[in-house]
């Protein structure tokens, strides 16, 4: 275990590791559910308005229309888990290309880069988002296009500084020197020890996109053919005094997944920075 600092930082942090945990047990029953025994999320397969463990084999209760709450929650974490990282992977292509290209090369492409960046962060996030899913037709693809558009300026602004920083180390300049090609000095030297700061700042990432994915399905900007936690919540606003679990759940659910990442995230903060944390306990 000494061989791998980050990695005994990391455990040594319970709320890091249950939400780790959280998050592997959800993708695993959000995976396994057909095989658990639960239906399609959009079968009628109780009497509507069920409360919780009110009757067996429906242990979350059902919604107004007889679907049982369970399998929508199992069927929505799929919708959520994926979008996070899908979005969250195309965010980090396009951060990585942008600000790359803008902390390598500099000079006027660097501005140019910065500017359009500029002209995402002005508009709310939330709100840019939903004008793109309107203009596109509304679907998983078209999401997480959107998210992927309106999250890309601040991880692009984090790898410039960290490459506009790491091109002026010695043996950043000693590979220049030595004629190694840009590209091979980007992967092999820049990138890996820019790697810390941007894997902390996906978390935050794919914790804002679980959120959006939700706003969205929420507002009916959502995938219709596909249930998600937003769509529940919003098909249960009017049910709140009759059937609360209809909203809460999947509420909660959102609540615990966007925790889970968030911690994580904390956690390979305080691991790739331990002078900050021994500082910090001192």
């Amino acid at each position: 275990m000494s061989r791998f600092p980050v990695v005994r930082r990391f455990l040594a942090q319970p709320s890091a590791v249950a939400g780790v945990f959280f998050l592997l047990i959800l993708t695993l029953l959000a995976c396994a559910a057909p095989w658990l025994g639960f239906d399609s999320p959009w079968a009628m397969t109780a009497k509507p308005l069920l409360p919780p463990f009110a009757v067996p084999g429906h242990w979350l209760g059902s919604d107004m229309l007889g679907r049982d709450i369970g399998s929508g929650l199992l069927y929505g974490a799929r919708v959520s888990l994926s979008v996070a990282a899908l979005a969250s992977l195309a965010t980090l292509i396009v951060g990585l290309g942008v600000g790359g290209v803008a902390g390598y090369v500099g000079g006027w492409l660097d501005e140019v880069l910065m500017r359009i960046g500029e002209f995402f962060q002005i508009i709310p996030q939330l709100v840019l988002a939903v004008i793109l899913v309107s203009v596109l037709e509304p679907s998983l693809s078209s999401v997480i296009l959107a998210i992927s558009l309106v999250a890309w300026p601040p991880v692009a602004r984090l790898v410039r500084s960290e490459f506009l920083t790491l091109r002026q180390r010695e043996f950043v300049q000693a590979a220049q020197v030595l004629g190694q090609r840009p590209l091979a000095i980007i992967f092999t030297q820049i990138l890996p020890n820019a790697l810390s700061p941007l894997l902390v700042t996906m978390t935050f990432v794919m914790a804002t996109a679980i959120l959006t994915e939700a706003a969205l399905a929420f507002l009916g900007l959502g995938d219709p053919d596909a249930m998600s936690w937003g769509y529940m919540i919003n098909a249960s606003r009017n049910m709140l005094r009759q059937a609360w679990w209809m909203s809460l759940l999947p509420g909660l659910a959102i609540m615990l997944c966007v925790l889970s990442v968030n911690r994580i995230g904390e956690g390979l903060r305080v691991a790739f920075d331990p002078p900050r944390r021994s500082g910090a306990s001192s």
